[in-house]
């Protein structure tokens, strides 16, 4: 993950976390493996939010939620978390 802003809040104060995901899989596509590589946005509200952003860049996760629009104007997807788990949390010179 990378975090595209720091963590701020709606105008109903419910905490908010936007950042950059990026998938990585072999796809199986007309009897070809494919090397799959796509960079998506990504938001996070409430105590979510505030658990991921305390990640830092590059921390491995898999997210769970659903796609929509960034907004009523915008037909750009951002995938909306309900749930993730941590799987690698990057180090950056600190050792455990």
């Amino acid at each position: 993950m990378r975090k595209l802003q720091t963590l701020r809040y709606s105008p109903a104060g419910v905490p908010l976390l936007t950042f950059e995901l990026q998938h990585q899989s072999r796809q199986s596509e007309t009897d070809k493996l494919l090397d799959v590589i796509v960079n998506m946005r990504v938001q996070v509200a409430g105590e979510l939010a505030q658990a991921v952003g305390r990640f830092g860049d590059g921390t491995e996760i898999v997210v769970k939620g659903f796609l929509a629009r960034t907004s009523q104007r915008s037909d750009i997807p951002v995938l909306h978390v309900n749930s993730y788990k941590l799987l690698k949390e990057a180090n950056h010179g600190i050792t455990h």
